[in-house]
């Protein structure tokens, strides 16, 4: 394993958006121990809220790790703990819900990219963007068994239905990739309020021209002049370069914009 400490710098913003009346997202920038996470809620009016906030919480007390294996399975149990927690409020209320997540690890050189549902995740390399998630809904698998095409993906009724979340069952289903982190690497996470209105070359075009809060609320802006349907979240982390000396130390953050 690569042991050199590459210094990050990150931001995320967050905004219910010129639609809905409440923000059920949530997002946690972590860079102390590695962690970066944005969450997308369901369930209604407050629910949706409680479950990503559930996530939120309880990786907020993954504490600093050992090593990256030790960082992904303090991960793994949060997780495990927030789904139990969504689970028992669900019975509690008599109603599902649940939570999408997409999160960054980054420890000792290495990363792992963590997600369930349609929260994603990109990064940028050598100029170049690529989705490193992969949307767990409905409209997805019919692409993968090629039941419809690209196009009809676009208009099909059911896109936004999601297959696997956190809370919505007692197994924790979620996919991962992993690899070497570069100097200059770029991740961008975001629910798909930000997906919805803004093209992966504007994401890119975005992250590249400046610094992580001034891409985030461009992004944003750029989300809201375009309606807004939905609630919106951004976290974006670029990996910088440990010959340089420099040490960078973003905010620490756990709260979206209200408004």
């Amino acid at each position: 394993m690569n042991n050199v400490a590459l210094p990050f710098e990150s931001f995320g913003v967050s905004h219910k958006g010129c639609v809905r009346e409440h923000n059920e997202d949530n997002y946690l920038v972590e860079p102390q121990t590695g962690l970066w996470v944005v969450a997308d809620g369901m369930g209604g009016h407050e629910a949706g809220e409680v479950a990503s906030a559930s996530i939120v919480d309880h990786l907020a007390t993954i504490g600093i790790a050992s090593s990256a294996p030790d960082l992904r399975a303090r991960f793994e149990d949060r997780l495990s703990r927030a789904n139990a927690e969504i689970r028992r409020i669900s019975r509690t209320r008599g109603i599902t819900i649940g939570s999408t997540f997409a999160a960054l690890l980054a420890m000792d050189g290495r990363f792992a990219c963590l997600w369930a549902g349609d929260s994603r995740i990109y990064l940028i390399r050598n100029a170049s963007i690529s989705q490193v998630s992969r949307d767990h809904t409905e409209v997805q698998e019919l692409l993968d068994r090629g039941v419809i095409s690209e196009a009809e993906a676009l208009t099909w009724p059911r896109r936004n239905v999601i297959t696997h979340a956190v809370g919505v069952s007692d197994d924790v289903v979620i996919d991962f990739q992993q690899g070497e982190l570069m100097p200059g690497d770029i991740f961008v996470l975001g629910t798909d309020g930000l997906t919805a209105h803004v093209s992966d070359a504007e994401i890119e075009a975005a992250a590249v021209s400046g610094k992580p809060r001034a891409a985030c609320e461009s992004l944003l802006q750029t989300v809201l002049a375009r309606g807004g349907t939905d609630n919106v979240t951004i976290v974006l982390v670029k990996i910088g370069d440990a010959r340089n000396g420099q040490t960078l130390h973003p905010d620490r953050s756990r709260a979206g914009t209200r408004g």
